[in-house]
């Protein structure tokens, strides 16, 4: 059987792990909806009632609970309320979305070998065929109840075989993304839009983009192959890291998540490319005279935004952008009720539902509830929850240069420092390295965020300052 499936894999050119990717994105597509004629009252009609109102749970459901059909994989289960439709028969109220994992132990044991299996192209999968679903869902619903995003990516007709494959797997962003909507995709493929073809204004060239998208990538895997021998993850496990001073270990966690960053900017900047040469990455004309090309569809990441950011706010802009821009469309506005501003809790939500998205290890849920500390530590995320450095940062005045910058540098300095202490965890993934990483610099990463917090609650910093404006007679 093993002879069978690697003649196979060479023969299409794919790994054997990837070799049974192809086949399911046939049983995922949006029309396999289970038809009846009404939904049955059932014990669990009431429970059923409130699921509709908190969207967040059916998606949790669909990462938390995977039975397993056999060693290798995992099948999972989306249990999306749809909204009732216009006439019979009536949708079942339960969208079904299955798809196949392969087991995080074989994944963890492939990258531990440096091969790749299809688990990292599954992950950006279950984002498109999620986004696909709701977006359908989303079509049968009354445009005025919908939010503008809704309205902007809503699908009122379901896709084509054809065209759903062709949005799963164009331009080989299905391994490392970025996610893009399907109804970008098919006005693109049929020259709609910002893609429409005329004499007055003929889409860019794409090639000068593309090739400052390669000279990134080339520069980013160069660093990385430079720091990687100097800085590697078994730093952390061996008697030399334990012998290091307090400094000497926050430093070693600094370069240990400065150097394994760099991985990421390299693949996020080839995916980037792969887009912008096709022409998907085109996202209009800017405003200046005149006017340029923007190619921000394919971006993933702002190098610079990152290394040089100056609030943890600014984080989930500039790193894994498109990713980011997905739970905020998916999860954390759909949890956010009308006429209530969202607080810490929907923002721990969310990172939880980005945890499990990753993966189930340790390392990954620590990884993300520490970020959402982080997150609100640098700023505040609801009336309540409220960080003194922001606060302070806003309300002096812009009189005060050096007091300004001073803020800036702190927040800066905070920021840098718990993110490199948090990322540690999504490096190594296991509970026991993640903690003994943490015990052995005192959890400072840890205990720095919750007294930002509560110094929030107990000293009120003055209102922040705004120009005045002068009346106009």
């Amino acid at each position: 059987m093993e002879l069978e499936m690697s003649s196979m894999a060479s023969a299409i050119g794919v790994s054997v792990p990837v070799l049974p990717l192809p086949p399911l994105l046939r049983r995922h597509h949006p029309s396999l909806l289970h038809l009846a004629l009404r939904p049955r009252r059932r014990a669990k009609a009431l429970l059923r009632r409130r699921l509709r109102r908190r969207p967040l749970l059916p998606l949790l459901r669909l990462l938390l609970q995977p039975p397993l059909p056999h060693p290798h994989g995992a099948r999972l289960r989306l249990h999306a309320p749809l909204p009732p439709p216009r006439r019979p028969p009536h949708i079942l109220r339960r969208l079904r979305i299955s798809h196949r994992m392969p087991c995080l132990l074989h994944e963890w044991r492939c990258m531990k070998e440096g091969g790749i299996d299809a688990t990292g192209a599954l992950m950006v999968l279950v984002l498109k065929v999620i986004s696909c679903a709701i977006n359908y869902s989303d079509g049968i619903l009354k445009e005025e109840d919908l939010r503008e995003s809704q309205k902007k990516y809503r699908l009122t007709d379901c896709p084509s075989i054809l065209e759903y494959v062709g949005y799963c797997l164009c331009c080989g962003s299905h391994f490392a993304g970025p996610v893009f909507e399907m109804k970008d995709y098919l006005e693109y493929t049929e020259n709609k839009g910002i893609w429409t073809r005329s004499k007055d204004k003929p889409l860019p060239s794409p090639y000068f983009a593309t090739f400052r998208a390669l000279i990134q990538a080339a520069i980013c895997m160069g660093l990385y192959l430079y720091l990687v021998p100097q800085y590697p993850l078994t730093r952390f496990s061996e008697p030399i890291y334990h012998e290091y001073s307090f400094w000497q270990k926050l430093f070693t966690q600094f370069m240990s998540g400065f150097t394994a960053r760099w991985k990421y900017y390299f693949i996020w900047s080839i995916s980037e490319a792969s887009i912008i040469i096709s022409g998907l990455g085109f996202t209009g004309w800017s405003n200046s005279s005149p006017p340029k090309p923007r190619w921000d569809r394919a971006k993933n990441v702002d190098v610079l935004g990152v290394e040089l950011a100056t609030s943890a706010v600014q984080l989930p802009l500039v790193w894994n952008i498109q990713v980011s821009t997905w739970l905020r469309y998916y999860v954390y506005d759909r949890i956010v009720q009308k006429g209530k501003k969202p607080g810490f809790l929907q923002l721990l939500a969310t990172q939880t539902v980005s945890a499990v998205w990753h993966g189930l290890y340790p390392g990954y849920i620590i990884f993300f509830v520490q970020s959402a500390l982080m997150i609100a530590g640098s700023k505040g995320t609801s009336y309540m929850v409220l960080s003194l450095i922001y606060r302070w940062q806003q309300a002096v005045s812009p009189k005060s240069s050096l007091l300004r910058y001073l803020l800036t540098f702190t927040n800066f300095a905070y920021t840098i420092l718990v993110l490199n202490y948090s990322c540690i965890g999504f490096m190594v993934l296991s509970m026991k390295e993640t903690l003994a990483s943490y015990q052995s610099v005192y959890f400072v990463g840890t205990i720095l965020p919750i007294i930002v917090i509560l110094l929030g609650y107990v000293i009120k910093p003055a209102r922040p300052v705004r120009p005045k404006v002068q009346k106009s007679h």
